[in-house]
C-alpha cells in the first residue's frame, strides 16, 4: 500500500477502512465471502497488464506464452474439480455467462423456463420484460409454494404445457437441495436442455457437501466469488451429457464467450480462479464446505427456537431466509438494525410476498464468510441469539400504508437506529467476537 498511499491517499484510506470493516463485522450476506491472501495476490499481479483475446495457444496478440499456461491450469483444475470434459474460465461474471449459454444454444424467441425472481430466482433466468433473458426470449416461470418449497409436480406440468427449449435450475434464495435427477426427467419429457446455475453452491459441490448437477445438466454455470472463495468471475462447464446431445456444444459455448459477447479475458482474474481451484482441491476444503452447511443448520435451529419463521422450515445449504411477516416489520429496517450491531445481511422477498421488492418482508443470511473466519456451532448459537435480539428490538416499526410516505419514514427510522444504545452495545460484543477470528 506504500505506493498507493503516495499516489492516491483517498483511495488508500477507503481501502483501509473497508479492510477494517470486514474484520469487525459478521459478514453474512450469502453471496459474499473472504478470498484468501493468495487469491488476492494473483488479482493484484502483473497479469492485469496483459491483453489476451482468444484462447490458450490461439491468441490474437503476441506475448501470451505464460498467460496461456495460466489459463490452461485454470481449465484443467476446473475439469478435475467438477469431473467434466470441458470448461471455459473466461466469463467476466455470472450474468454474462448465462447470456453466453443462451447466445450459444438458443435462437431469439426460444423459450426459457426459470424460477420466478420473487421465489428466489435470478434476473438472467428469464425474468420478463426488464432483462435481456425475458425480452429477447419467451419466458415462462415456475414458482415456490407459500412455504418456500418448489413443487416438482407443478414444475413438471408447466414444462409439459409450455415445452421450453431450456430449463434454468438455480436460485439465489432457496435453502433446500435442488432435485437434479427430477429436473432431468422433466427436461427429457419436453426435450429441453438444462442449465444448472450453481453460483451460490459451487464451493459446496466442489467440497462434496451438496449434490452435483453434473450427471444431469447439459451446461453448468457458477460464479467464483461465493462459496468458491475466489475472485469475482465465472466459469461455464459442458458435461458429458451435453456433448452427447450436441458434440459441438463446447465449441458453441466458447464462441459465444469470445468473440460473441466478450473481448479479452481478465488474465489476473483467471490466475486467481486457478488459485481458488487449487485451494478447493485441498482435503481441508471438504471440511470447510461441510462446516458451512453445519453452521447454517445450527443457525436455523437457534432462530427457530427463538420463535422465528424460516422459508422451507430450515436449510440444507449455506443460506436461510427469515420470514418477518409474523413480526410485521420490513426487511429493510431489520437489515439496517443488524448492521448497526455489526451483523451484515440483506433484505429479501419471501415467498408470495405482498410487500413491494424495495420493502420486502424478509432477510437473507448465510454462513460462508463467517465459516471462512473459522467460526463453528458455538458461535452460531451466539449469533442466532444476537439476531433474535435485534429483530425484537425493532419489531414495533411499521411500514406506512401510503406509498408516498414510505421512503421518508424508512430513512428516519434508519437514522434512529444508529443512535440506538442497545444495538450499539450489541455491536461491541459482535466486534469482540470478530477480533478472535481471522479469514485466511
Amino acid at each position: 500500500m506504500n505506493k498507493l498511499n503516495k499516489t492516491d491517499l483517498e483511495i488508500a484510506n477507503l481501502i483501509k477502512l473497508e479492510e477494517k470493516r470486514e474484520t469487525e463485522v459478521l459478514e453474512m450476506i450469502p453471496s459474499e465471502n473472504y478470498a484468501s491472501t493468495a487469491v488476492r495476490e494473483a488479482i493484484g499481479s502483473v497479469l492485469t497488464n496483459k491483453y489476451s483475446e482468444g484462447y490458450a495457444n490461439k491468441r490474437y496478440y503476441q506475448g501470451n506464452r505464460y498467460v496461456d499456461e495460466v489459463e490452461k491450469l485454470a481449465v484443467l483444475r476446473a475439469k478435475e474439480l467438477f469431473n467434466v470434459p470441458h470448461a471455459n474460465v473466461q466469463p467476466y461474471s455470472g450474468s454474462p455467462a448465462n447470456s453466453a449459454v443462451y447466445f450459444a444454444l438458443l435462437r431469439p424467441g426460444d423459450k426459457i423456463m426459470g424460477l420466478r425472481l420473487s421465489g428466489g430466482g435470478h434476473l438472467t433466468h428469464g425474468h420478463p420484460d426488464v432483462t435481456f433473458s425475458g425480452r429477447y426470449f419467451k419466458s415462462v416461470q415456475y414458482d415456490v409454494e407459500s412455504d418456500g418449497w418448489i413443487d416438482m409436480n407443478k414444475a413438471a406440468k408447466l414444462a409439459k404445457k409450455e415445452k421450453p427449449d431450456i430449463i434454468v435450475v438455480g436460485t439465489t434464495a432457496y435453502p433446500r437441495i435442488l432435485q437434479w435427477k427430477k429436473w432431468r426427467e422433466i427436461a427429457d419429457k419436453c426435450g429441453a436442455l438444462i442449465l444448472a446455475d450453481v453460483s451460490h453452491i459451487a464451493g459446496m459441490i466442489a467440497g462434496g457437501a451438496y449434490p452435483s448437477p453434473v450427471p444431469y445438466a447439459d451446461v453448468v454455470m457458477f460464479t467464483t466469488h461465493k462459496t468458491m472463495r475466489g475472485p469475482r468471475g465465472a466459469v461455464l462447464l459442458v458435461t458429458n451429457r451435453g456433448l452427447k446431445r450436441d458434440p459441438d456444444m463446447a465449441k458453441k459455448i466458447d464462441k459465444a464467450i469470445f468473440p460473441g459477447l466478450q473481448g479479452g479475458p481478465h488474465d489476473n482474474v483467471t490466475a486467481a480462479i486457478a488459485v481458488c481451484f487449487k485451494e478447493a482441491q485441498n482435503p481441508k476444503f471438504k471440511k470447510y464446505a461441510q462446516q458451512i452447511v453445519n453452521n447454517a443448520k445450527k443457525l436455523a435451529e437457534v432462530l427457530q427456537k427463538e420463535g422465528f419463521v424460516l422459508t422451507c422450515g430450515g436449510t440444507d445449504s449455506h443460506l436461510l431466509v427469515v420470514d418477518l411477516r409474523p413480526q410485521k416489520v420490513i426487511g429493510n429496517i431489520v437489515a439496517e438494525a443488524l448492521e448497526v450491531a455489526n451483523i451484515v445481511v440483506n433484505y429479501n422477498t419471501v415467498p408470495h410476498d405482498t410487500n413491494p421488492p424495495m420493502y420486502p418482508s424478509g432477510i437473507r443470511l448465510g454462513t460462508p464468510a463467517i465459516t471462512t473466519q473459522g467460526m463453528k456451532e458455538p458461535q452460531m448459537r451466539l449469533i442466532g441469539g444476537w439476531i433474535a435480539d435485534v429483530i425484537r428490538e425493532v419489531a414495533h416499526y411499521r411500514l406506512p400504508a401510503a406509498k408516498e410516505e414510505r421512503s421518508k419514514y424508512v430513512s428516519g427510522v434508519k437514522a434512529e437506529l444508529w443512535k440506538n444504545k442497545k444495538l450499539l452495545d450489541l455491536g461491541k460484543e459482535v466486534k469482540s467476537l470478530c477480533h478472535k477470528f481471522s479469514d485466511d
